[in-house]
Order: C-alpha cells, then structure tokens, then sequence
C-alpha cells in the first residue's frame, strides 16, 4: 500500500471543540449574554451538522439580534481561525511523517476561508502536499470523490490505497473506507463507536499516536 496520509482538519489536526468555546465565550460577552446562552450555543452547535448557515440564523432568532445571520456567519469565519491550535506533538509527528517520505494531506468539510484560515494558522500548510476543502469543490465527505480529489493534489490516487485518520466516524472512516483507504479514528473521551458501523482499522487517541501506527504499517 502506498504512503498517503489524509487527515481530517477539526477535531483530528487542530481542536476546533475548544475553538468554538472560545468562540461562543466572546460571543456571550459581546453581546451580554448569560450563562445560560453559553450553554445553547455549544448544545446547538453539537446538534447541528453541514454548514453553519442555519446555525446563525437560529442564533440570531434565539437572541433576537439585530444583525443579519450572514454577518453573523461572517464574523465568526474571520475569528475561528485565530483559535486553533495544532499541538506541538502533532506537528512533530507529521514533520516524521514527511521524513519517511509520506504523502500527506487534509481532506475536510467546511468554507473555504475559514478552513483555509485554520490550516495557515495552525501551520498546516508547510507540513502538508495538499489540502481540499468542501465548498471549494461543492463535494463533501463522505463521498469518494473528495478523498479522490485530495489525492489527485498529493500526486498520486485513492485506487492505490492509502489512510485516512480523523474523529468521525461517519464523514472520516466510512467515507475513507468508500475510497478504498484504510482507517484510522481518532477517539475523543466522550466517543463512542457506532453499533450498526463496521469498525476502523485502528483506533488512537492522538495524530501523534496515529503517525506511530502509519509508521510501523510502513
């Protein structure tokens, strides 16, 4: 099998939970807010899947706001980036990876300036061959043809094999599995694995634990 990487983006390279609490934290204090907004927007945020559209629209009606859910969407695009954090163990590893003459890339949903925001912010993009971003090619995972596209910018094709490594497992192992890769999942305290879902190959809690296993895989 050939040495191709694909990494998830939140919750997988960066930790965009943390991000957005952050996030919604500024979010309450700026607009007076109580503690009990702070709770509906992290409940709601979990609840809610696809794009964050009808998210803001939803807060804006919640809240009764003045200004427009697009605004709003906006905003929050501009300040994600400057949130997450990869950490520094994570870096390293990948910077191994490279060295062991991987081809790596990250394969995630999401708008193209935000994602794109976080990938240079969290200094993805001098570690990484490529990255593709959902709305930049109007394809979401867990279709294949993301996972084909994102190797196409690697150099090389899903038809060769490879992995893919991120938190869900939907979006991230069922979508890589339809590709042809093998998988990865990264496992969050709280998670747990889909009963009706085939499991991953392998299960880890940290990118540095899943570079240790794509390393010894060779």
């Amino acid at each position: 099998m050939q040495r191709l990487a694909l990494f998830d983006l939140d919750n997988t390279l960066v930790n965009r939970s943390a991000a957005f609490r952050a996030w919604a934290q500024e979010f309450v204090t700026t607009h007076r807010l109580d503690a009990a907004a702070l709770t509906w927007l992290l409940e709601t945020d979990a609840r809610t899947s696809g794009t964050k559209g009808p998210f803001f629209h939803a807060v804006r009606e919640a809240f009764r706001l003045d200004q427009a859910a697009d605004e709003l969407w906006q905003q929050y695009r501009q300040r994600m980036p400057e949130l997450v954090a990869c950490r520094s163990q994570d870096l390293e590893a990948l910077r191994l990876l490279r060295a062991a003459d991987w081809r790596i890339g990250i394969v995630t949903n999401g708008m193209t300036d935000n994602q794109h925001g976080k990938i240079h912010r969290a200094g993805l993009n001098t570690l990484v061959d490529g990255w593709c971003i959902s709305d930049e090619v109007g394809i979401r995972k867990p279709e294949p043809a993301i996972f084909n596209i994102i190797a196409q910018r690697c150099g090389t094709s899903t038809a060769r094999g490879g992995w893919m490594i991120g938190d869900d497992p939907i979006l991230d192992v069922a979508g890589g599995r339809g590709a042809g890769m093998r998988t990865i999942w990264l496992q969050s305290e709280s998670a747990s694995w889909p009963e009706d879902q085939p499991g991953p190959d392998n299960t880890v809690v940290t990118v540095a634990d899943a570079v240790e296993v794509l390393l010894q895989a060779g």
